[in-house]
């Protein structure tokens, strides 16, 4: 009995193990549980700026698609978990970099979500960024956007048009980064 209960817990964590992937030097977990609903990988990719990698960005669906715009403007439990992997970061550069890139994923029409905008790049600037750190930015449809830093939460943010925005930026026509969009969408 012990034997095999032995055998079972040795396979279950080699499964584990076996299901993740590495991203960049990141583990990427295959799951990810949101409330209470369990979202799946839908893939992962590595932001780079200027030949830097500068995190590594997962997504998290209900249902895998290839589809960015489909899923960015999808009203359905989502998550986007950036881990930073360059000490190079620092809050100013990801405040700039993601007001950039709300601008190319609106097409520079920000003002109908500038509120939210303003709120969710203020969260760049409570405290220092540092390699390691661990962003989750989960879309659940009766609350919004809620975000969190290593597992602490800052801000909830409403609102599915601010959240097509977000997501957007890195699913859009015009994302941040071609090379991510393609590892979120599990196409790279």
């Amino acid at each position: 009995m012990k034997k095999s209960l032995l055998l079972l817990l040795t396979l279950t964590t080699v499964n584990l193990v076996f299901s993740q992937i590495t991203v960049g030097g990141v583990k990427v977990s295959p799951t990810l549980k949101v409330s209470d609903k369990i979202l799946e990988l839908n893939g992962a990719g590595i932001r780079k700026k200027l030949f830097i990698e500068v995190y590594v960005g997962a997504l998290y669906v209900t249902k895998k698609s290839k589809d960015g715009a489909a899923l960015a403007k999808a009203n359905e439990p989502m998550a986007s978990r950036l881990t930073i992997t360059s000490g190079m970061v620092t809050s100013e550069k990801m405040y700039e970099a993601t007001i950039e890139g709300f601008k190319k994923s609106t097409g520079g029409k920000t003002a109908p979500i500038q509120s939210s905008i303003d709120k969710f790049v203020a969260l760049f600037k409570k405290e220092p960024i540092t390699k390691g750190d661990v962003f989750d930015m989960v879309y659940l449809p009766s609350t919004g956007v809620t975000v969190s830093k290593n597992g602490k939460i800052l801000e909830t943010i409403p609102g599915i048009e601010f959240k097509t925005a977000l997501f957007g930026m890195w699913l859009g026509n015009d994302p941040v980064d071609t090379g991510l969009k393609d590892g979120m969408l599990g196409v790279e």
